[in-house]
């Protein structure tokens, strides 16, 4: 159990020492900063410590959003602060430094909170007798020590420390004038969501939020829910039955249901963690996927393969995701970063019908799942794939466009962590990087569009020519030996160009669509689901490098990128086993599902084994998704 201290007698009549109780904290008094100091070092080292002025009026949602929040290592509200054991060093530092006679934890205590003495604050701090608020002067404090203190935002919400009975009773009246249920639910939902979600889901989702809290459930639980709806969806479409249809078309929607009131109950609850974070990166994906096989399926069952554009749909909707990635990280935190390209878009968004009409342009996810499932229940897998797919390429072009001309009018200075991060989700194994290093004289002396020229063309190429030449020619493998050169080529110098975020979606499209084209041109039987097995086994990969620079810990291990070739190897490889195994009748296949088998293996465990560690990080998605 977390421990709160407050810093100063209780106020008769408080329900202070309650609101905390039902927050999970053992509240503990104090007389004084020395007091506070002794409870503090009494304080178990590995628990969030909180620091209130028994004098504070407000609402406990405010409390809770500054106490209870464990995504950051320190917060505060007006007379409330808190400290996470990252944190409890540089608080017992400052303390120590406001309170100079004040005991402090010894070197064990603090060697078992993880972290060592922070130095006194710099800046001078109030005299610990007075109308002082100890936390709000302990939480400036740990700014000046480099702690990032978050400081929640409030709206209406009160969070006061009044000086006598008169702005108590004020700031009591401010508080009830205020229903805090009522905004815990309102900002439960996404800032930023689509239209179908926004208008169409969130209205009730946020309820089943509450539901599932006061009931104890986890945002976890809620996830592995809305796969296991997902899934049972796929298996409904999987039938090839009307009946079958219309089921997976209200199932898939359920999910979606679901898939949002997870993140509601999240934020409800602030139930943040890093297992959540990764099921929910990930199950998304799993989900979505696993339905368009479904679709394919059935469509099989009744006579009619639909495989290609399955896979089809997989490969241009995960090529989207890693244009939106490839930008937003190319200029996460670029400088000078303006162009009249993003400055209409701005003024756009003060139209209030064209933001809307922008949202549901790009097919994000609510959209996209609503015209999957309606298309299921009341057409064909062919037509809802053929729709799917228009709509996605549609979508694509107009994000794209938007991105390439905002990127050629901006005058931006991308950093080297915007570099390295492209790199990283670049995926280069031992080839390109091989070739990289051969060629990095020569890269420097091209001009600044030619990283996505080369890796464009040498795309372009691997691709026309598994499309264009015979199953199982050899000049598919030459072609992917100059993929091989030309994606070095790429990378040989640090991608900082204006466009040089497009590297790894080219990238991904060459390498999705060989494996695409490969197994559609061989007439095998089993070779286009062998293929959609492959490349959902690739695309985790890639969605699992992504998820972790978003974090904050850098692409997948060395080790595992040159195990699993990178994207150039696996390209190689794919066209060597169809120009060796062309003649043998399931040797493609055979083959196909034994990559995808290993690579998933690989993948997988290690993905595993980084985001079920105690210091893999949170990745809290609070602007909604795009796509």
């Amino acid at each position: 159990m977390s421990t709160a201290i407050l810093t100063g007698p209780a106020v008769a009549g408080s329900s202070l020492e309650d609101d905390l109780r039902s927050l999970g904290f053992d509240v503990r008094t104090a007389a004084d900063a020395a007091g506070v100091a002794r409870e503090l070092a009494a304080a178990p080292a590995r628990e969030r410590v909180a620091l209130v002025d028994p004098r504070f009026v407000g609402h406990v949602h405010a409390l809770r959003l500054a106490l209870t929040d464990p995504r950051f290592p320190a917060a505060a509200v007006h007379g409330a602060l808190t400290a996470q054991p990252e944190a409890r060093a540089a608080l017992t530092s400052a303390l120590t430094a406001y309170a100079p006679g004040a005991p402090a934890p010894g070197r064990g205590a603090l060697a078992a909170a993880g972290a060592t003495a922070a130095p006194a604050a710099e800046a001078p701090l109030p005299a610990p007798d007075g109308p002082a608020v100890l936390p709000d002067a302990l939480a400036d404090a740990l700014g000046a020590e480099d702690v990032a203190v978050h400081r929640p935002e409030l709206g209406v919400l009160v969070a006061a420390v009044p000086e006598d009975a008169p702005e108590r009773a004020e700031a009591l009246a401010r508080t009830n004038a205020v229903d805090d249920e009522r905004v815990r639910l309102r900002s439960a939902v996404k800032a930023r969501d689509g239209f179908f979600t926004t208008f169409c889901i969130s209205p009730y989702s946020r309820y089943i939020a509450r539901w599932c809290a006061r009931r104890g459930l986890t945002p976890n639980q809620v996830t592995t829910a809305s796969l296991l709806t997902a899934l049972i969806a796929a298996s409904c479409a999987a039938t090839g039955t009307r009946p079958g249809f219309i089921a997976a078309g209200a199932l898939l929607i359920a999910s979606f249901v679901l898939d949002c009131t997870d993140g509601q109950l999240a934020r409800y609850s602030l139930q943040y963690s890093t297992l959540g974070a990764w099921l929910d990166a990930t199950f998304d994906r799993a989900k979505e996927y696993a339905y368009y096989a479904g679709l394919a399926l059935g469509a099989a069952r009744g006579g009619d393969d639909v495989w290609a554009l399955a896979l089809g749909a997989m490969v241009l909707q995960t090529c989207r995701h890693v244009v939106d990635f490839s930008f937003n990280e190319a200029n996460h935190d670029a400088t000078g970063n303006t162009s009249p390209t993003a400055a209409l878009s701005n003024r756009l968004d003060s139209v209030g019908w064209t933001v809307w009409l922008r949202r549901m342009i790009v097919l994000p996810i609510g959209e996209r799942w609503a015209l999957i499932a309606v298309l299921t229940a009341c057409t064909t897998p062919r037509i809802t794939l053929y729709v799917l797919l228009v709509g996605c390429a549609l979508a694509a072009c107009y994000t794209t466009a938007g991105r390439v001309l905002r990127s050629l009018t901006r005058r931006a200075r991308r950093t080297d962590r915007a570099a390295l991060a492209l790199a990283d989700l670049a995926d280069s194994g031992p080839l390109a990087q091989g070739f990289a290093a051969a060629l990095r004289g020569a890269a420097r002396r091209l001009p600044a569009f030619a990283a996505p020229a080369v890796a464009l063309l040498g795309a372009v190429a691997v691709v026309a020519v598994a499309a264009l030449t015979p199953f199982g020619s050899p000049w598919a493998v030459v072609a992917a030996a100059g993929y091989a050169l030309t994606s070095g080529l790429a990378v040989a110098r640090s991608l900082q160009g204006p466009l040089d975020w497009l590297v790894p979606p080219v990238f991904r499209a060459a390498e999705y669509g060989t494996i695409l084209v490969l197994a559609a041109d061989s007439g095998v039987n089993g070779a286009l689901p062998a293929a959609f097995g492959l490349v959902s086994a690739v695309a985790y990969h890639h969605y699992d490098t992504v998820y972790r620079i978003r974090g904050g810990t850098g692409a997948p291990p060395h080790w595992l990128v040159r195990a699993i070739g990178g994207h150039e190897g696996r390209t190689l490889a794919v066209t060597v086993a169809a120009a060796l195994l062309y003649e043998q009748n399931q040797g493609f296949t055979i083959a196909l599902t034994a990559l995808a088998a290993a690579l998933a293996l690989a993948v997988l465990g290690e993905s595993i084994r980084f985001w079920v560690s105690s210091g893999a990080p949170a990745v809290h998605d609070e602007t909604g998704e795009p796509a």
